[in-house]
């Protein structure tokens, strides 16, 4: 995620800050300093530190129970309205999603019981409404914190927890494509209602509902165009007219063949017909601007592009276009030479049709190409 900053990593999951999380700190610290001077704004300070320590352990989570399934989580970033974890992807199993999604909420529970119970930290419906007071005690306010984190993501606005719950729920009887869609409407509608309430005086609401109503639509759209894939394999969609270049041309070969062709991205192959990387414009661009056109590709091609055989299902190949920092992933044959490549772009254009396919008047005796013969 742009405009971030990476504090530490995880098992192999990086923890970012989002540098607007800093504006946050810097709200409540006028906002204490207002309240009571130095020592409220330093108790609101890190009162919201501890807070979001909480929320990144909450996002932890959803991380440890989505490994137990075999997925992995890039980074978590922390941002003003809290934690998004960057999962590969959900689980499709109804009940795998139910207990990656309520892994989170779980954290949040054990803490506010851990904190009252073995702490000693009284808290009740009091201290929930005194987050900004200084005069509780923290412990009791992180606790009280805790159960309102728990309570607030289990409710049902997709893709929060208690959403995607929702949504798992309503998979069992209509499918997962359907239940998204389902689910994203319903928590479009309650992102409604919390901007309404946010108007009413808590900005923070509004923000949230912004998040929850972009969010939603965002996961729909990338259920549906994923869903648009399923049926085909990776040679239906790839692209097999390109030119490629050879490990010992430079930049200036780049530019030229930038030039004469519309591609926008080389792949860079062996005499043996390997993929050794890919030349993106952008990164020849830069290469012309920085060092020169006599630069080899092999100094500036991106290397880590994944790969997929011909018969990879491309639905799966989706989602490897969607995590690969090029947005391409090469379709190699059975020796591992490379026969075409799929972009982001292409996937989109055939989503595209498909999509107008299942709009407009069927074709008489017309087969899906993971038909075809």
């Amino acid at each position: 995620m742009g405009w971030s900053i990476k504090l530490f990593s995880v098992s192999g999951t990086a923890v970012r800050i989002h540098l607007t999380f800093f504006l946050l700190l810097a709200f409540y610290a006028v906002a204490g300093w207002r309240l009571g001077g130095a020592p409220a704004a330093v108790d609101l300070v890190a009162f919201i530190v501890l807070l979001f320590v909480c929320v990144v352990l909450h996002e932890f989570g959803h991380v440890f129970a989505a490994r137990a399934y075999g997925i992995r989580t890039s980074d978590v970033t922390l941002l003003p309205i809290g934690g998004v974890a960057s999962l590969e992807r959900m689980p499709e199993k109804p009940a795998q999603e139910i207990v990656v999604a309520l892994a989170g909420p779980a954290v949040n529970l054990v803490i506010a019981v851990a904190l009252a119970v073995g702490l000693g930290a009284g808290f009740g419906l009091t201290e929930m409404a005194q987050f900004d007071d200084a005069r509780a005690s923290l412990v009791g306010r992180i606790a009280a914190a805790n159960v309102a984190l728990f309570l607030f993501n289990l409710i049902p606005a997709f893709p929060m927890d208690g959403g995607r719950v929702l949504r798992a729920l309503l998979a069992i009887r209509l499918g997962y494509t359907r239940a998204t869609r389902v689910a994203a409407t319903i928590g479009q509608g309650l992102a409604f209602v919390f901007a309404v309430l946010g108007l009413l005086g808590n900005p923070i609401l509004i923000l949230i509902a912004v998040f929850i109503f972009l969010a939603a639509s965002g996961e729909a759209g990338y259920v549906q165009a994923r869903d648009y894939t399923r049926g085909y394999l990776a040679s239906h969609a790839v692209i097999t007219a390109y030119q490629t270049l050879g490990p010992g041309s430079t930049v200036d070969d780049a530019a030229a063949l930038l030039l004469r062709t519309t591609q926008q991205e080389f792949p860079i192959v062996d005499g043996a017909g390997v993929m050794r990387g890919v030349l993106t414009r952008d990164a020849l661009i830069r290469a012309l601007q920085q060092s020169g056109g006599a630069t080899p590709v092999l100094d500036i091609m991106d290397r880590d592009i994944p790969t997929v055989p011909e018969n990879a299902c491309l639905d799966n190949v989706f989602e490897r276009v969607q995590r690969s920092a090029a947005r391409l992933v090469g379709v190699v044959d059975p020796a591992g030479r490379l026969v075409g490549y799929i972009t982001a772009e292409n996937l989109s254009e055939l989503i595209m049709i498909q999509s107008s396919r299942a709009s407009g008047p069927p074709a008489p005796g017309r087969r899906s190409p993971a038909q075809a013969s």
